[in-house]
Parts: C-alpha cells; structure tokens; sequence
C-alpha cells in the first residue's frame, strides 16, 4: 500500500480546512446580501479578526518579523488573496457554489503548478498525471447539478476564474514568503488584505456618499451592529478555517514541492460543495461519488 507524504497529507488538511472557510464565506456574503461591498465588509470583518489572532501568536513567540524580500511577496499575496476572495466570495453567495468551486480550484491549482515546474523542474509523469485526474475530479466534484448552483451565468463564472487566477498568485506568494517562518507570512499577508479591501471600500463608500447628495431621500444607512453581529458566526468560521487552511498550505510548501500542495490543496472544493448538500440535506449525486473517488486516486498518484 503506497504511503502519503508528510507535504501531501498536511495539503490535503488544508483543502478541507479551505472547504469549510468558502463555505461559511459564501453563505456569510449570501446573508449580507451578495453585493461587492458586502463580500468586501465580509473579508474586512474575518480578516481583521485572523490578523488579531496571529498578531496574538507572534507575540507569544517572541519572534521578530524580518521586513525584505519575503515579506514583499506576502504583501502582494495578501493582496491577490484578498481581491480573489472578494471575487470568489460574490460567485459563491449568488448561488452557483459548484461551477464557482471547480473554476476557481482548477485555476488555483494552474497557476502554482506552472511556476513550480519552472522553479523546480518537471514533476515525474506519475505526479503530471494525478494532477490531470485532480483537475477532473474538481470538476466532477463541484460542476454538476445541484440548488446550490442556480446560477452559473458567464458574470458568476468570470469572478469565479478571477478568485482561482489570484488564489494561484497567492499560493506563489507565499511559497516565496517561506524564509519568514510559518505564522508570520500570514500576518503580513492580512496586513495587504486588509489594505486592499479597506481601500475599494473606502472608494465605494465615496462614491455612494456622492450618489446621495444627489437623492436626498437616500435609503437609510444601516447601523455598524446591525450590519456586524448577523455575519459574526460565519467570520469566526472563515477567521479559523481559512487561516488554519493557510498555515498548513506554508507547512505543506516548506516540506516539499509547491506544485504537489498547490494541486492537492485546490481539492478544496470537494469540502465546499459537500458541505453545500449538507445544509440543503442533499445526497451527493453518481457524478460527485465518481469525482470523490477519481480524487483519492488523484492523491495516491501525487503523493506516492
């Protein structure tokens, strides 16, 4: 019986952990109405909350955050992966979870394994082959029928391509952010996030302020509780599984080649979708079982 590497078991954990954070994003973005600047508010108020808890970590450590290189790539990965969630988080909450699952793991999952060949040469013709049967059981996985996939318009699919086309920057990003250790990659990637959001939002806010200077009879501003305390639980889960997510995804980049945990971890969508039938109290459908084992085959091929 062929034994799963210690990279490729820890990016297998953060594919699940991945899958639950989109999960709650999406129905967190869902609940605050599905706009733009409510996924920005969304990623805003999760992100905050995971940049308090790692900030918390690194001073218990006592370590000091060396500023360079490393840390530029974790900036700028903080940037891609807040713009990408943004985008992604908007497919998800209007209601087409699978297709805006597979497009975006597919495309996670590209990027990164593009770059690794170029930095670390040809994987073996085993492993380019468990990476086309994992892109096959995305789709199978996440691209088939279901209530949770209403709407799968060229719109949803094109934020959709954008999130996965960024995750994948991401996942460079902080492949490159390695020498700054495991926790503090993530907390100087929260600080671009937070940057980022926070700089749409406040433009968004600007022009909104201008549109009701023109319409007196402007509809009123919601309250900062009233628009907080209702997407509370679903930034907690998002805060504890997607950064969760991200410290596995650096351990799996630092114990071995940035393709395989790349690819492996891209099987996040399995856990979004199936969580999906959970809540709508589906069964998985022949499609998905078919791409549910078409992955654990995908995973012995990589990870052999």
């Amino acid at each position: 019986m062929p034994q799963i590497s210690i990279n490729a078991l820890i990016a297998l954990v953060a594919a699940a952990l991945w899958g639950g954070g989109d999960f709650c994003g999406g129905m967190g973005v869902k609940q605050a109405g599905g706009s733009t600047r409510a996924a920005l508010r969304f990623v805003l108020l999760s992100h905050t909350i995971s940049f308090t808890v790692l900030l918390l970590i690194l001073a218990a450590l006592h370590r000091p955050v060396h500023f360079g290189a490393p840390a530029v790539w974790a900036v700028a990965g903080g940037v891609a992966g807040g713009v990408g969630l943004t985008a992604f988080y908007i497919a998800l909450s209007r209601g087409a979870m699978g297709a805006a699952a597979a497009v975006s793991g597919l495309l996670a999952a590209a990027v990164p394994a593009v770059v690794s060949s170029a930095m670390e040469g040809a994987p073996r013709a085993l492993t380019l082959a468990g990476f086309g049967m994992a892109a096959a059981a995305i789709w199978m996985i996440a691209a088939g029928d279901s209530p949770e996939n209403q709407d799968s318009s060229g719109a949803s699919l094109a934020l959709a391509a954008f999130g996965g086309a960024a995750f994948g920057v991401y996942f460079v990003a902080l492949r490159m952010a390695n020498p700054l250790g495991l926790v503090a990659p993530m907390a100087i990637a929260r600080m671009g996030s937070l940057a980022v959001c926070g700089l749409l939002l406040g433009a968004m806010a600007i022009r909104g302020a201008t549109s009701k200077l023109q319409t007196p009879r402007a509809q009123k501003t919601p309250k900062f509780a009233e628009v907080v305390w209702p997407l509370l639980p679903w930034a907690l889960g998002v805060a504890l599984l997607d950064t969760g997510g991200n410290m596995m995804f650096v351990a799996a980049t630092r114990l071995g080649r940035l393709d395989v945990a790349a690819v492996l971890a891209s099987l996040y969508p399995a856990g979004t979708i199936l969580l999906a039938a959970w809540h709508l109290h589906e069964r998985p459908t022949r499609r998905q079982v078919a791409g549910m084992a078409a992955a654990l085959a995908a995973v012995v091929m990589i990870a052999a």
